[in-house]
This record gives C-alpha cells, structure tokens and sequence, in this order.
C-alpha cells in the first residue's frame, strides 16, 4: 500500500533531500524556489510512502476544486528516485487518485516533466496517466539544442554573429536584474502585451538563494547593457528564461552574438540548450517567427505535454 501524505513545512528537509537525489527532479522544484510565489498558490504538494520509506513526491496546489502538478512552475509531476519502477508508478497513482477522491476534487491537472530533464528513464508516470484515462489537453513545443551534436546555423545567423564581433561587443555575468528586468518588461509588453513571470526582485532574490543554478548574461557595448539572458541551469540543460534586447542591440545582432557565445564558450558540455517554447493558447497557436529564430541556430522540437484526469 502506498500512503499519501499532504505537504508542511516539517518535510521540507525530506523534501528537498529527496528532489536532489531524484531521476527527474531540478532545483525548480525545491522548497526554497517553489516558495517565491507561495502567496498567489494554495500549496498542495503531496508525498507518498511506501512500508514508512518515501518513494515519490508531487508539487501541487490546488485551485477552483482541482488538484493542479504546481501551476507556478515550468514543470512539476511526480519525482522519484532510481528505484521508480513501472508497478510501483501504477501503486503510486492508484493512492493519488483515491486520495483526490476522498478531498473532492474533480479532477487531476498534471504536467509532464520533459526528458530532457532525466537523468535516468523516468516516464512511468506517462504510461500510469495513459492506464489511469487521463487525457492530451495541451501540447507546448520547446526548441533545443544538443550543444555536443549542434546541427549548423542558418548563412543569415552565421553573417549576423561575424558583423556583431565587429562592435566589440563584451559578454559578462551581471547582478543587475532591476535593470535588465525592466528590458525585459517592455520587450513582453511592446510584442506580446505579457508581462514577466517574475518581478526583478524575486528574480534577483532566487539568483542569490542559487547562485549556481541561475545566472544573468548580459552583452555590454562599451558600458551599456543592449542585450541579455537569464540562465536557468540544471543537470542535463541550460535554459534561456529570459531573452531581451534594445533596439541597438537589434541593430547590432547583440543576441545573435550571445547566443553563440553561450552554446560554444558557457554551455558546450550540456546535454540540452533550451531555448523555450514558442507556443500560445494552450499549444494550439505556433509563434512561426519565433520558431524560425530559434530553428536558425540549429535547433529543434520537444514537446511539453499536459493532461487532465476527471474524477
């Protein structure tokens, strides 16, 4: 039998312990990361033991009668250890959604972990949705690449990045997100009329809780910022959370050259560079533009996947 036991704080040591020796966990989904927003999610997060030992834990929260895997992250589904095997994985769901049950909620959100962020095998929780009838309700497409095996770049990127090295441009490691965040800001609102996940502040207060994990990189003409990305590193990938730049830094291909610049100099031993998703509305809209941008470096389609269990 395994029992499912609700979140506090008395489990963050076991928690977190846990998501560091997982097969699929990243530092996104440790208590200190998963706190900067505890104000605007009612945490739901789950463990499940099995004979007293922990065998697998899910960041949730939960919100309007459904248990969601945490809506405030990129990624969250169940994490587990090397030891996850497939029968287990169907014990383990067996409880989650008796336990759903018995607490009333209608339905199950779950989001996938992609796998380029395995570090071993670790998709028996897909075949245990699959045998639970959950259903595909969303579909997002990530463009990556494989620093070690990278397809060549488009002529038009390759004439980019040799005009922009004629600026002398400076790649360097910044603290200075209040600025760049601002960037960031009016880049999202001008094209997307979004604005960022994170304020500078949560971002800045996350870099220093993981000086290890995210990083800003920002490209300098002279002194001036024109152009930057944050970071966000885990075992198998380096992400790009963030991509902005001025309209000099446009001017002068500022990204093109960082870009290149971290996949050959910052992150060539990555198994993974991600540079994000390029969809909308769920999945069902494609940023074509955007895609193509990415694409123009060599890189290519994972998808991100999304399902709905009802009760």
């Amino acid at each position: 039998m395994v029992e499912v036991v609700r979140y506090s704080g008395r489990y963050k040591s076991e928690w977190d312990a846990f998501v560091r020796a997982s097969k699929n966990g990243t530092f996104i989904l440790l208590r200190d990361y998963m706190a900067y927003h505890a104000d605007r999610f009612e945490d739901y997060s789950l463990l499940f033991y099995r004979n007293e030992e922990l065998v697998a834990v899910l960041p949730a929260n939960v919100a309007e009668g459904a248990l969601h895997a945490h809506a405030g992250l990129s990624y969250s589904g169940v994490l587990c250890g090397s030891g996850m095997k497939a029968v287990l994985m169907l014990q383990v769901f067996d409880a989650l959604i008796a336990y759903c049950r018995t607490q009333g909620f209608h339905a199950l959100y779950y989001k996938a972990i992609p796998h380029i962020y395995h570090q071993l095998p670790a998709e028996e929780d897909l075949y245990a949705l699959f045998r639970s009838g959950a259903v595909l309700h969303q579909r997002t497409l990530n463009s990556v690449i494989t620093p070690e095996n990278k397809l060549p770049y488009t002529q038009l990127r390759k004439r980019k990045i040799k005009r922009a090295a004629r600026y002398g441009l400076q790649v360097r490691q910044s603290q200075d997100y209040q600025v760049y965040m601002q960037l960031v800001a009016q880049v999202l609102k001008e094209k997307y009329k979004l604005e960022p996940t994170h304020t500078a502040d949560e971002l800045a207060r996350l870099a220093t809780v993981f000086p290890e994990n995210i990083n800003l990189f920002a490209v300098f003409e002279g002194e001036t910022m024109v152009a930057g990305m944050v970071m966000y590193e885990s075992a198998t990938v380096a992400h790009s959370q963030y991509i902005a730049s001025t309209a000099r830094g446009r001017e002068i291909a500022a990204l093109d050259f960082l870009t290149d610049f971290l996949l050959t100099q910052v992150y060539p031993h990555k198994k993974y560079f991600s540079f994000g998703v390029s969809t909308e509305q769920q999945g069902l809209y494609l940023n074509e533009g955007l895609v193509n941008n990415k694409e123009s470096y060599g890189a290519r389609t994972v998808v991100h996947d999304f399902y709905r269990l009802e009760f």
